[in-house]
């Protein structure tokens, strides 16, 4: 059995707190998982100011924190079968999905160390400055400590956005992972050493709501960055707001995907399947709210519906498989609440509902992809499942399309689906999200931001606005005046 110990200033360490992480395909033990005393997490905090302020991190060229990076990609890849492995066993995902995972955690880390190599930390602004005035520069620097906090769905990818614009910023780190899925994180901690990263610079530890609120409230935090839901999220700004925190939140979506009436159904009908499905639906920009033109409804609709029935729910460790289990019990009762709670609310069931309880399944918790036919009335329509489930609307045009993506408190995600790329991205234009798909789905770009507007968050990970929430900008001055006379605003006091 793996063990996942604390990683706190380049060491791994033991508690005397531990649980056994366990198996969502069939309840089978992972790992045994140390948990941190407040003790623990206040060491951590230190080791992260320590290396902060060190010689060594402070005066590290860019280049070499780029190469860090580098090295971290490389080091991903050389053991992407042992993280897709532990993925798969520890978080329910499909092999598909792991092996994405790995290679985009890969991805990241490299990307981000070109955009570090480029980034301009000092910055003339010719406009603003002025021969025998003053010269003026714009000055990034590190944020300081960060309290990171992931959550159970995409550990390892996750874990790199936290990560990646810590390293390239100069800031340091704790991150804490989730009790559901810590495993991929601590393999990870072990390739950052490998990779040179100084001692304390991260540090990762695992735990509940508990130890994440002992860990934000450290007064030593500079900065939080959090993704969860909404709720928590919430929570954490209250807080935060009591110190006037830097914050980072990637919160919850109920992602409108609209198929216009010129849509190529082909397509448009794998994407929209695509949209909620992947990883059994346990992403926050999954597309969960469909939108269909009425002129192509009833024809959209039928496809759906035969075509749902192709999707092979099974063991992730089937190639085959295109979802798995929901990561535990409390969130397959949350799915199933949803869903019986639209079959009373008369919302119209066009496929699905039920737990998959039969042979292999009954060890798991799995849920049959599920479609229901609804109007804005009907709670699914509004609240975020995070599980297999769809929420599909007829609707006479695109104005109306988007009145009612844009109806919703959240804004994480979005697509539209034409053969008219200009109108699509009409309709995109208008959608209040952060992120916005034509004729595409999920799929995300390292060098570019995501994140969301509304409720879904504030802020940016990845692109350079990912690494910039990282930094602090400083206006820095330099009087190009040498004599007193030239200095006539000092008579305002004399």
């Amino acid at each position: 059995m793996k063990e996942i110990k604390l990683f706190i200033n380049g060491d791994f360490r033991t508690s005397e707190k531990s649980f056994t992480s366990l198996n969502p395909a069939n309840g089978e033990t992972v790992a045994k998982v140390y948990l941190p005393s407040h003790k623990d997490i206040d060491q951590a905090v230190d080791a992260a100011e320590n290396a902060f302020y060190s010689l060594e991190w402070r005066g590290m060229d860019q280049n070499k924190r780029a190469e860090i990076l580098e090295k971290i990609s490389e080091k991903l890849k050389e053991r992407r079968n042992e993280l897709v492995e532990l993925e798969v066993a520890d978080s329910g995902s499909s092999l598909r999905k792991a092996k994405a995972d790995v290679a985009n955690a890969a991805s990241y880390f490299k990307v981000l160390a070109g955009q570090l190599r480029k980034f301009q930390f000092e910055v003339k602004d010719e406009n603003a400055s002025r021969a025998g005035f003053s010269h003026n520069y714009r000055v990034y620097e590190p944020v300081g400590v960060c309290a990171q906090i992931i959550p159970w769905n995409f550990p390892l990818v996750m874990a790199a956005w936290k990560i990646g614009p810590v390293i390239a910023s100069g800031s340091t780190s704790v991150l804490k992972t989730a009790e559901d899925t810590p495993v991929t994180a601590s393999i990870l901690a072990e390739i950052l050493n490998d990779a040179g990263l100084p001692k304390g610079v991260v540090n990762i530890i695992t735990g509940g709501a508990s130890e994440g609120e002992y860990l934000l409230a450290n007064k030593k935090v500079k900065k939080v960055a959090f993704t969860g839901s909404t709720a928590v999220g919430r929570k954490i700004m209250q807080n935060a707001g009591e110190r006037i925190q830097n914050l980072s939140l990637e919160l919850g979506g109920k992602s409108a995907n609209i198929v216009l009436d010129d849509a190529d159904l082909s397509i448009a009908v794998d994407g929209a399947l695509y949209a909620f499905l992947y990883h059994a639906g346990q992403a926050c920009d999954s597309g969960t709210r469909l939108f269909v033109e009425e002129k192509i409804y009833p024809e959209f609709k039928e496809a759906l519906v035969k075509r749902i029935k192709d999707v092979k729910v099974g063991l992730p460790t089937d190639p085959a498989t295109a979802y798995g289990p929901v990561v535990n019990k409390k969130q397959l009762d949350t799915i199933m609440g949803y869903i019986e709670t639209s079959k009373k609310e008369g919302a119209k069931l066009l496929a699905g509902g039920s737990r998959m309880t039969d042979g292999d399944f009954s060890k798991g918790y799995y849920i049959q992809p599920t479609l229901f036919e609804v109007t804005p009335d009907h709670t699914i329509f509004n609240e975020e499942i995070f599980g297999p489930v769809l929420a599909i609307t007829p609707v006479k045009n695109e104005t109306e399309a988007v009145k009612l993506a844009n109806q919703s408190v959240y804004g994480l995600a979005g697509a539209v689906w034409s053969k008219n790329q200009q109108r699509a991205i009409n309709v995109a234009k208008q959608l209040e999200t952060g992120m916005v798909w034509i004729n595409e789905y999920h799929l995300l770009n390292p060098g570019m931001p995501f994140g969301g507007y509304k409720q879904s968050g504030i802020g940016r990970e990845m692109g350079e606005e990912g690494m910039k929430a990282y930094l602090e900008v400083k206006h820095l001055w330099i009087s190009d005046c040498d004599e007193r006379a030239k200095k006539p605003w000092f008579d305002a006091i004399f």
